[in-house]
């Protein structure tokens, strides 16, 4: 399959895919491989999911994994992709490190752009959707923990860059039935998920704004390269983990300052899906932001 010139392209949502063996032992021993694919959602101006979600399988003998197997996988995808009337994925994010090569092949040539990130949080949904529902019930079935936690390799977090730090920060509180408006918020650089179902619209969720006065866009543009994926309290430290295992030093914290935050992010876990937020804005008066992320603090285990 011939790369599709970017100008000649529908453009679809990012896809997030994660080729890897799951829990169940086939006849011949061995254990099964499956590839799944699904789009990143669209957030619509009410905050929750827009359009249709692509969801695609397939199964892979043990034999078969490998890039040229991958690869002709993918074509099928894009082709039945085309043929629903959606178009070509901006890019494709992949979360697993050891994965990443293969997938890397794999994509060349497909005109595909590979993202190595754990903001697949679509991905994680339909994988402990499958554990819970699917493979319990298949022969072979092997009971343990599938989906991925959100930081399978956890390094020392360092320091931003100079180039990232903005010159203060502060906590911040959003009720969710603010941030259902999100979609229309004036942001420079800005990457949303949907609010979930069911949850009290009242409910806090926590986050952090950045200000980096004259500096604030070029700080949001480099943050947004990073793939944030969660904010977290490790000891006194506030850290965002990002990418594949980027772990970033936003802070040093006093003992109750640590100690409120993690309730807070434990509050958010049980109310309102585990969202967090992180914001990056001139000063504290800006009504605009320069960066806007919808964060998800999904459980370790």
């Amino acid at each position: 399959m011939m790369a599709i010139p970017v100008s000649n392209r529908v453009l679809a949502p990012d896809w997030e895919l994660d080729f890897y063996s799951r829990p169940i032992l086939e006849p011949d021993g061995k254990k099964r491989w499956e590839l799944l694919i699904c789009s990143t959602p669209d957030v619509g101006p009410d905050g929750r999911q827009l359009g249709p979600e692509f969801r695609w399988l397939r199964a892979c003998p043990a034999a078969s994994v490998n890039s040229i197997w991958l690869r002709e996988a993918l074509e099928q995808a894009l082709a039945e992709a085309e043929a629903s009337g959606l178009g070509m994925p901006r890019r494709l994010r992949c979360w697993r490190a050891s994965m990443r090569t293969m997938v890397q092949r794999a994509a060349e040539g497909l005109g595909l752009e590979l993202v190595p990130s754990r903001r697949t949080y679509a991905l994680v949904n339909w994988l402990q959707e499958r554990e819970r529902e699917v493979y319990p019930g298949e022969a072979g079935y092997m009971a343990g923990p599938l989906a991925p936690p959100p930081a399978a390799i956890r390094p020392v977090p360092v320091p931003l860059p100079e180039a990232a730090r903005g010159q203060s920060w502060s906590w911040a509180s959003l009720p969710l039935d603010v941030l259902a408006g999100a979609a229309g918020w004036d942001a420079a650089f800005a990457s949303l998920v949907p609010l979930p179902e069911g949850a009290d619209p009242e409910a806090a969720v926590p986050g952090i704004r950045l200000f980096g006065a004259v500096r604030a866009l070029a700080i949001a543009g480099w943050l947004a390269g990073l793939e944030p994926v969660r904010l977290e309290i490790e000891a006194d430290k506030l850290v965002l983990e990002a990418g594949l295992e980027d772990r970033w030093l936003l802070g040093s914290l006093a003992a109750d300052e640590a100690e409120a935050a993690r309730a807070a992010f434990a509050r958010a876990r049980e109310q309102a899906g585990g969202l967090q937020f992180l914001a990056v804005q001139g000063s504290d008066s800006d009504q605009r932001f320069e960066g806007f992320w919808l964060l998800r603090d999904l459980p370790d285990a």
